[in-house]
């Protein structure tokens, strides 16, 4: 395999969420085996992801910039910059920002 590069011109931003955020889709189904998808994600202030979870797929989260909550059936878990999250197959959850700024997460979705 060659090297393959994707820069942000390349790779728009688009909606994500029914409109509640925004992403950048860096890997797509079957780029690579066993990942679904890999996303910068831009969730804006006051805004969430919500309640949703992922058949079939482990997705992992990586904070960039911003602080928010991730929720879960059993809790509350406060993020900030440099926080990681796995969330694991058909759990379901939700992303809330409750900073001033933007946030800016990396997802990647991988196939079990």
């Amino acid at each position: 395999m060659k090297v393959i590069k994707k820069t942000k011109e390349i790779v728009k931003r688009e909606g994500a969420h029914g409109g509640s955020g925004g992403r950048r889709l860096y890997l797509d189904d079957n780029e690579i085996e066993n990942v679904q998808g890999m996303t910068y994600g831009y969730l804006p202030v006051g805004r969430k992801f919500e309640w949703h979870n992922h058949e079939g797929l482990n997705e992992v989260m990586l904070v960039l910039q911003g602080h928010g909550v991730v929720r879960d059936e059993d809790g509350e878990y406060p993020y900030e910059p440099g926080d990681f999250f796995i969330l694991p197959n058909g759990v379901f959850h939700e992303m809330e920002n409750t900073d001033t700024i933007e946030n800016r997460m990396v997802f990647v979705r991988v196939k079990v």
